[in-house]
């Protein structure tokens, strides 16, 4: 069976991806949800000419050198001037307070001298000085946050001074795990003979939860296929979205997860990519459940859901790039040679004097875990490439980044 190219699979994946579901939640359950419909001002901001400083409120004509200013009362945020200011008047005032009408600039206090209820500046202002006039953040009717973007705290600021208590988001899917061998312990068992501990669900958790409603862990089977079989049927009883199961996914005598999985009813959609690591990876349905059988192995495990999994997910809730960032950045070593398929290199970003780098981790192998704790990046390596010096510019994905 020939490998399907890492192109191929993703496109395949991303059209069974169904139609994002909208919903509404309160402004404060709405970080990091993705908007469904933009974020539109119904007001202006700021609704009134404002301050920029604390100062002195007045026209900007009578403000002339050794001239004498009446102050005839005082505005500050929340409790503004009533009155207008008049020809040789002007008005106390603090940062964010209404302009009087009538004035038209703002002098710091650092410019004034007070004599008792009258004041003097040292130079005449331009109208319009330190004023923030009405509209000068946003107007009513502008679109603050386009729709399919991911709610981060400045957008979400923003949101909030629009006067938006809710927001209509799209729905996240619920995402079930479950690890499968005879070998795998849970973290803290002692170990016995020709046992390993179990790591990936421990990763994958995390890094697909941003983008999950919820992350069912369910937990670890044996090679059994009884025990197997009936730990999937309880699992697509429950109703997840998305299943994620982790070894099992090669040609072994007890590789038999793509077996059981066909016997349950799951479609096949492709198995085996053209990519290292991580070649043996399933993907299929089950009714509206879309089902990643990902390689046993812990970093081939991480990088496959990197790259299929987490497209899927930012198309689920609507991302306006489902894709992500490809990030282009200067090589801060040389990369070694590649084979025939597409390499994802663990990488870690360097910040340098020119800049920021990503330097390739030198072990490759795929049973290397540790090396994980030091990648951030993984450079996409093309298929055949000869390997390439410092210095050269190279396609990398953030491990971390949304």
């Amino acid at each position: 069976m020939s490998l399907l190219p890492v192109e191929d699979a993703i496109a395949a994946i991303l059209k069974r991806v169904p139609e994002a579901q909208p919903e509404i939640v309160p402004l404060r359950e709405a970080a990091g949800r993705v908007l469904a419909e933009p974020v539109v001002a119904s007001h202006d901001q700021p609704p009134f000419n404002a301050s920029a400083m604390d100062g002195y409120a007045v026209r900007a004509q009578d403000a002339v050198p050794g001239r004498s200013l009446a102050i005839i009362g005082m505005s500050q945020a929340g409790a503004g001037f009533a009155g207008p200011v008049d020809e040789g008047q002007c008005v106390r005032i603090f940062t964010g307070a209404p302009v009087p009408t009538g004035a038209n600039a703002v002098i710091m206090q650092e410019e004034a001298t007070v004599n008792g209820s009258t004041v003097q500046f040292a130079e005449q202002p331009k109208p319009g000085r330190s004023i923030r006039p009405i509209g000068n953040d946003f107007s009513a009717g502008q679109v603050l946050v386009a729709a399919g973007t991911r709610l981060g705290a400045l957008q979400l600021a923003v949101t909030a001074a629009a006067n938006v208590p809710a927001l209509v988001v799209n729905r996240r899917p619920k995402v079930a795990l479950l690890a499968t061998g005879d070998e795998l312990v849970v973290p803290g068992t002692p170990l016995g003979p020709d046992q390993i501990v179990s790591s990936n669900s421990y990763g994958l958790g995390p890094l697909l939860a941003p983008y999950a409603e919820t992350v069912a862990d369910h937990g670890i089977v044996g090679d059994d296929r009884a025990a197997l079989t009936a730990t999937l049927e309880a699992i697509f009883a429950s109703e997840p979205d998305i299943v994620v199961t982790t070894g099992g996914a090669s040609v072994g005598d007890h590789d038999i997860v793509q077996e059981i999985l066909l016997s349950l009813g799951v479609t096949l959609d492709f198995w085996r990519i053209n990519m290292r690591p991580g070649k043996p990876l399933m993907f299929g349905t089950r009714g509206k459940t879309l089902i990643f059988g990902l390689p046993g192995n812990p970093v081939s495990a991480l990088v496959t859901a990197t790259i299929f999994i987490k497209p899927a997910l930012r198309l689920w809730q609507g991302h306006a790039d489902p894709a992500g960032q490809l990030w282009h950045l200067p090589l801060a070593g040389p990369t070694p040679p590649n084979t025939a398929r597409r390499h994802f290199m663990r990488a870690h970003v360097v910040h340098g004097i020119s800049g920021m780098a990503v330097m390739p981790i030198s072990e490759v192998d795929s049973g290397h875990t540790s090396s994980l704790a030091q990648a951030d990046m993984l450079i996409v390596q093309p298929e055949h490439d000869p390997g390439q010096p410092a210095g050269t510019v190279v396609g990398a994905i953030s491990i971390d980044a949304f």
